[in-house]
């Protein structure tokens, strides 16, 4: 049977339905309302005469044969959003949404600053940036680049490597001062730490061949880390924190780097993308623009 213009718009409305999880999150994502959302679903099962939600008050179910016909129907939405990527490419300026978030501290340390920069240089280029330190689901919220430190989870998206982020152990003189200066990491354990709770609270140093574990522990800890890099700062004990933060607080003397001489491991700082999303010249660009920005300065040497 033939399809009309109108069952193609519905198709593309029902598959954005599942990809995001809801009628709500489908008219927000749409632009649509949800009364209009749900119509076009309705409309498809009238057509098809077969169901292909289960729906609840709170969730909705693909139905066996509503997973297959969601599969075409994802094809059709995707390279209907292709072709428009295609045509955006084609533009000399390019232009455009980009829906970004990343944990706050990565955030107004290093993404903040590329992306002011970035603006600049893309001015038709609208940005919508979230920091939280909280992982948002990227597919459900709509969102294009997700800046994280950890491998992907969720087959549906796609990551680039943008930099490592080397870290070091710091205490603020004043402390160090009063609890002694550990000049081997068995001291290590003889000290109060500022926890990080997103983190281990076991680190491995190694130097040479050796390597050594050591177990944190403290009377104080956050999941916030602008809010452990003050913590330690003020004197509360030693932290594992990114050298990028460390940096120019040593060089004010308000932090002090312990054992530089052993090495702790570097965490890879990614962008997770959806599916396709790089093809698309704005986000393709703001990759490209975050791996030359953090890398120059990740890469500067430490000073300690």
């Amino acid at each position: 049977m033939d399809v009309s213009f109108e069952q193609l718009k519905s198709m593309v409305v029902f598959a954005k339905v599942i990809e995001q999880g809801s009628f709500s999150g489908a008219a927000k994502r749409l632009g649509l309302s949800r009364a209009v959302v749900s119509y076009h679903v309705k409309k498809l099962e009238q057509q098809l005469q077969i169901k292909l939600l289960n729906r609840s008050t709170r969730s909705i179910h693909l139905t066996e044969a509503g997973q297959v016909y969601y599969q075409a129907c994802k094809v059709i939405a995707t390279q209907a959003t292709s072709a428009n990527q295609q045509m955006q490419n084609v533009k000399n300026e390019p232009e455009g949404l980009i829906k970004l978030t990343c944990p706050v501290n990565v955030g107004l340390q290093l993404i903040v600053p590329a992306l002011n920069e970035f603006k600049q240089r893309y001015p038709k280029i609208s940005l919508d940036v979230s920091l939280t330190d909280d992982v948002e689901h990227i597919l459900n919220q709509g969102i294009d680049l997700a800046i994280r430190g950890a491998p992907l989870a969720d087959s549906g998206l796609q990551a680039t490597q943008l930099s490592v982020l080397k870290t070091c152990l710091c205490a603020a003189p004043h402390y160090l001062d009063r609890h002694g200066r550990p000049q081997k990491p068995a001291q290590l354990s003889e000290h109060e730490w500022v926890i990080y709770q997103r983190q281990s609270k076991t680190i491995e140093l190694s130097r040479g061949n050796r390597s050594y574990s050591i177990a944190m522990t403290g009377s104080l800890s956050t999941n916030n880390a602008a809010a452990r890099t003050a913590f330690v700062e003020a004197g509360h004990g030693i932290s594992r924190v990114p050298i990028y933060d460390v940096q120019p607080k040593v060089l004010q003397g308000s932090l002090e780097i312990i054992l530089p001489e052993y090495q702790l491991a570097d965490i890879p700082l990614y962008a997770v993308f959806p599916k396709g999303a790089a093809e698309a010249k704005r986000v393709r660009l703001l990759i490209d623009y975050l791996k030359q920005h953090i890398g120059q300065l990740t890469d500067a040497p430490i000073v300690s």
